[in-house]
């Protein structure tokens, strides 16, 4: 998508323009809009205005079009600067030494033409791409290539059953051997091998864990009516025992007050 703005009989002289116009030239559309804004010249500000309408003819050739494009994606594809008439204005300016200088009054076109198309690589990119090319790829580049490659090339897995398996034959030499899949043995397996060599069945995981629960419980029981017990016997203190001292005191008084009667 392709677009053109163009401005016409701006005041000002043509070569002042082209050094704010060669600022933009192959830019991209948002970059060129902060350039212009901070830029310290007189053709900056008509020179915007000139490229926002660029940018609005575009979106509005996109719309009637029924294309969809991102005004971001554009970038300044050719834009210049032509000189416009001078008015033909006879005017004469004093000059040094009683010469006199011709006055002319500048005008100039500005012309920009953007566009949403891929921006064609420079030279420089192309060099440098080049040079990219040529440069030897480290280990671990080359291992990543080899990873994809074999990624793609990877045969699907097919699903085979495992009697196909056991049943499918090998070759060795020129007779078909049927070589069966070793098959490691499960925990229940073992157990069964267990049970049949000594003649008694053994629990099953169920009846262990249930097992093992009742004799957890037991044990619980049995540490609380331990811890009764302890609660209730009545430890002798010095309380206790001093308890029938005073009574003790009393009898020997009167033994001996009997005694000396």
């Amino acid at each position: 998508m392709e677009a053109v703005a163009k401005t016409k009989y701006l005041k000002g002289s043509p070569r002042k323009a082209r050094l704010v116009i060669d600022l933009i030239r192959g830019v991209n559309v948002s970059r060129a809009l902060s350039i212009l804004k901070f830029t310290d010249k007189r053709a900056a500000d008509p020179i915007q205005k000139c490229l926002n309408s660029a940018i609005a003819n575009a979106t509005f050739k996109a719309e009637q079009q029924n294309i969809a494009i991102d005004p971001d994606d554009l970038w300044i594809q050719t834009c210049f600067i032509d000189m416009g008439p001078h008015k033909n204005r006879s005017r004469m300016r004093p000059a040094p030494q009683g010469r006199a200088y011709r006055e002319q009054r500048h005008y100039c076109h500005i012309t920009i033409q953007v566009t949403s198309d891929e921006k064609p690589k420079t030279e420089k990119e192309l060099k440098a791409a080049e040079s990219m090319a040529k440069r030897p790829v480290g280990k671990k580049i080359a291992a990543k290539a080899a990873a994809k490659e074999a990624k793609k090339t990877k045969v699907e897995k097919v699903d085979v059953s495992v009697e196909e398996l056991i049943h499918t034959p090998t070759i060795v030499g020129e007779a078909d051997v049927l070589v069966p899949t070793p098959v490691e043995p499960t925990a229940q397996d073992m157990m069964a091998a267990a049970d049949t060599v000594s003649g008694e069945p053994s629990e099953t995981q169920e009846e262990n864990t249930v097992r093992i629960a009742l004799e957890a419980q037991a044990e619980d029981a049995a540490n609380t009516a331990e811890v009764a017990d302890a609660k209730n016997v009545e430890t002798q203190t010095m309380a206790t025992l001093n308890e029938t001292k005073p009574a003790d005191e009393v009898m020997e008084k009167t033994n001996e007050d009997l005694e000396r009667q």
